[in-house]
């Protein structure tokens, strides 16, 4: 592993612990060259997902970019960040044991979508106006008006 401040390539593991999710392993790592200190992640990944965008384009699935649209739509909300972790991973299994590794775009928001709903609605909803493209203001009332149970009608 390269030492991220000083680019030397023989690190020495000073301490390895399975992640808070236990769904990787955490080490803490230690440059001999310059003496930093840093921790890294390791993960099981069944297979390289390809992402089929809308417009046919295809790029590697990056975890990192799913973790960060959805911390972006859970920020300063009352989750605890393990929560949001095991959600994620979560979601990566399930794309990951779909059965092929070409993913489209739209799976990963909709299941991203399916997993916030049951969690927190407000981050649903910021997700969903970055997903869906809201463009006005009317675009919110509509989609939160399809969250809402309808109203019995009276007689």
């Amino acid at each position: 592993m390269r030492c991220p401040f000083c680019g030397h390539t023989d690190t020495q593991v000073k301490d390895s612990r399975p992640a808070e999710d236990h769904v990787a392993i955490r080490r803490r790592r230690f440059c001999p060259a310059c003496g930093g200190r840093f921790t890294t992640y390791e993960r099981v990944q069944l297979r390289d997902l390809v992402v089929i965008k809308s417009n046919g384009k295809r790029e590697n699935f990056d975890r990192h970019k799913l973790e960060r649209s959805i911390r972006i739509a859970m920020q300063k909300r009352p989750v605890e960040p393990e929560r949001i972790d095991r959600m994620i991973s979560g979601i990566v299994r399930q794309l990951e044991s779909s059965g092929g590794a070409d993913i489209p775009s739209n799976t990963i928001g909709e299941t991203v979508m399916e997993r916030l709903a049951g969690i927190d609605t407000v981050a649903y909803v910021r997700f969903a106006s970055v997903y869906k493209n809201f463009q006005a203001a009317n675009d919110f009332e509509e989609f939160i008006m399809e969250l809402r149970p309808s109203a019995p009608s009276e007689g």
